[in-house]
């Protein structure tokens, strides 16, 4: 029943990708009087459809994909010398239709965040606050560059003043790569350099360190001794047998050093301080042993609702943000420095769609945000056959003030099909990968 589910939500997720982002291509075809032959859901074979005027809307076989099949949009179509076919109109009317795709799946990822926000925008309590250190793994990148708890990021690279989301997205698109860091200790102004490691299970950066913040109970796990012990949701964890906790790594840390002892929690409930004893129990869970008191832990939070012209400059600041998060990861992937393990192909974004689905409807607009986003980025890559090769060719022969010959145009349309069977059978086989591995 999951996996039904699963691919049910991922249909409608694509379904909703190819319908926006052909749209944008259609209108703009039409706005230039290109004549429309086909609008297809899918590849291959025809199914059903309807012809309206004369476009043929229709489902095809294959439906991962779709398509807007142009008069004269090949380079050599019999019917190119058509006054209403894609090649016979000026390159830059050419170029903006090649953008309209990708530029619709933009115009999407910023409606449906920004419509999220609107509704409900979360916020970290101390996203705002200067970039703290809380913790530092033993034996981590953080530790070898020298780094405290206490540490306060004055400058990462060339950001300054930076907030713990900024210094975030540094770290995961650095692996292997030194990043200069300038902290404040003790009214101090030292430097350091910090080289991420490649996290093996995600395959970004990670530097083994994490922000200092409040460590919140977000729910009680029934039967384990926190229940007994009175721990309730909402409870702030200052402490842990004396030592101040400020991560939740940190609180980890701690109970996995008890080796099952009991420990003394210091909390804060209501504004009123208190202290329990806890004894850590030995679970298997998750497939990895490991001490556990019973308490699932959350980051503070505001909630609130943010008014339209908000809501969209905060949409489109996030969505700037995670494309150039998206595009550092693509460079670390071509120089090496970074794995391919966190890209999800179709199994993985079905599997990601039926949880949001079944997360609610916030979840699910925010998953379809983020896809349609990496799909627009994705089309403008500047590789053959997709919205951005094409448009990396038109630019090309504007600048030469003239058409490239027919034979080059062809071979790299032949690269571009070669690399994109490629690509889809790589992103297939890392799925299967993870799924066979755990």
């Amino acid at each position: 029943m999951v996996l039904i589910q699963n691919i049910w939500w991922l249909l409608v997720l694509i379904g909703v990708m190819i319908l926006i982002h052909e749209l944008g291509h259609y209108w703009a075809a039409r706005f230039f009087d290109v004549r429309v032959e086909a609008f297809s859901f899918g590849f291959g074979p025809r199914l059903f459809g309807f012809r309206k005027g004369e476009t043929d809307f229709r489902f095809s076989a294959v439906l991962f994909g779709g398509y807007v099949k142009m008069t004269g949009e090949q380079p050599g179509d019999e019917a190119a010398a058509d006054p209403r076919s894609f090649q016979a109109k000026p390159r830059w009317q050419r170029l903006v239709i090649a953008f309209a795709g990708p530029g619709m799946n933009i115009l999407l990822a910023v409606g449906l965040l920004a419509g999220l926000y609107m509704y409900r925008y979360p916020k970290l309590a101390n996203a705002d606050a200067p970039a703290k250190v809380g913790y530092v793994q033993k034996g981590s990148s953080a530790e070898q560059a020298g780094l405290r708890e206490g540490d306060v990021i004055a400058q990462i690279d060339d950001v300054r003043d930076p907030k713990w989301d900024d210094v975030l997205m540094k770290e995961i698109a650095s692996a292997k790569r030194p990043l200069s860091l300038a902290i404040l200790r003790s009214g101090e102004r030292l430097y350091k350099t910090l080289i991420p490691a490649l996290d093996p299970k995600t395959g970004v950066g990670s530097a083994g360190w994490e922000e200092e913040n409040q460590v919140v109970v977000g729910g009680i796990v029934p039967g384990m001794d926190a229940e007994r012990a009175g721990l309730k949701r909402g409870d702030i964890i200052l402490a842990i047998n004396g030592a101040p906790i400020g991560s939740m790594s940190k609180l980890h840390e701690q109970i996995r050093a008890s080796g099952g002892h009991p420990v003394e929690l210091r909390l804060r409930r209501d504004s009123k301080e208190q202290t329990v004893s806890v004894k850590p129990s030995y679970s298997e869970a998750e497939g990895s042993g490991r001490w556990m008191i019973g308490v699932q832990l959350e980051r503070p939070v505001i909630i609130t609702q943010l008014s339209l012209p908000d809501a969209i400059r905060e949409s489109i600041r996030s969505n700037v943000k995670s494309a150039s998060m998206i595009y550092q990861f693509l460079q670390g992937l071509i120089e090496r420095r970074m794995s391919a393990k966190s890209v999800e192909g179709p199994i993985g974004i079905a599997r990601l769609s039926g949880e949001a689905a079944r997360e609610g409807p916030t979840a699910y607009f925010a998953l379809m945000s983020m896809v349609s986003l990496q799909l627009a980025v994705f089309n403008l890559l500047p590789i053959p056959i997709l919205d951005g090769g094409l448009i990396l060719l038109l630019l090309i022969e504007i600048i030469m003030r003239r058409d490239m010959s027919l034979q080059v145009k062809e071979a790299v349309l032949k690269v571009g099909m070669v690399f994109l069977m490629a690509v889809f059978v790589f992103v297939l086989y890392n799925d299967i990968s993870k799924l066979l591995l755990g």
